[in-house]
């Protein structure tokens, strides 16, 4: 299986789900369903039916105090969606949009680029800016030191 071919594999709210699982864990939170529903200002019956289904494809774990950790596939695939979500909030507000819309027109445009074009625009913005910050590559998955307790 091609890189990615997983990353598309997945739908939209189910990236939505492990990148706010993600940043809940990246602020040092315990990560349960309450949280997350939280974070993303949906029910507890809405991530209840995402969690099942996450973690029937292998994307989550959850122990028996209900915490929600991320698999090493889970974990990878967050990072990415975490990632294209930062890179294009930044570049979209180097072009001017105000934090607001470029936060929201990030997180539409991170589910929909394909991989190629996405290494395309980061390579350009590369070479043209040098004050735009680097960024790992999609196949480089750098992950904070607490986020080491992601499960196989």
């Amino acid at each position: 299986m091609k890189k990615g071919a997983v990353f598309l594999s997945i739908h939209k709210a189910g990236q939505d789900y492990l990148e706010a699982i993600l940043m809940l864990r990246i602020q040092g939170k315990v990560v349960r369903s309450v949280g997350i529903a939280e974070k993303m200002g949906v029910s507890k019956a809405s991530v209840s039916f995402a969690t099942k289904a996450l973690l029937s494809d292998g994307y989550i774990t959850m122990n028996g105090e209900k915490e929600i950790m991320l698999t090493k596939k889970g974990l990878a695939l967050a990072h990415i969606i975490y990632e294209r979500h930062q890179f294009l909030t930044s570049w979209l507000e180097s072009l001017g949009v105000d934090h607001q819309t470029a936060e929201r027109d990030a997180c539409r445009i991170e589910h929909d680029l394909s991989v190629k074009s996405f290494s395309a625009i980061k390579r350009f913005v590369s070479t043209h800016s040098s004050s735009f910050p680097p960024l790992a590559s999609e196949e480089e998955v750098k992950v904070n030191s607490c986020l080491s307790g992601a499960e196989p």
